[in-house]
């Protein structure tokens, strides 16, 4: 490798560091995606949660068959919800 190939790489990869530092998000803007990765996971999960217990009190007798169904439904909602988010974001 000569002088000039050596610079030219050097170069490079000065300005791939740099461009990399202008780039990284803030503090702010982490804090936002991890909540917002939360809101996305937690939210259907919730859901389930009452919309199963609401079930279950409609039903006779004692019973938590809704309820667990549907706070499982919501874990898997839950994921592909966050799954798809990181893809679009990746």
């Amino acid at each position: 490798m000569n002088e000039e190939e050596l610079r030219k790489s050097v170069e490079r990869q000065v300005k791939r560091m740099q461009r990399a530092q202008r780039e990284r998000p803030t503090l702010l803007a982490q804090s936002i995606f991890l909540g917002t990765l939360s809101l996305l996971f937690i939210l259907p999960i919730i859901i389930g949660a009452y919309l199963g217990s609401w079930l279950d009190e409609k039903a006779q007798g004692y019973s938590v068959h809704w309820t667990i169904g549907l706070i499982i439904v919501g874990i898997i909602v839950g994921m592909v919800n966050v799954y798809l988010y990181m893809r679009k974001h990746d």
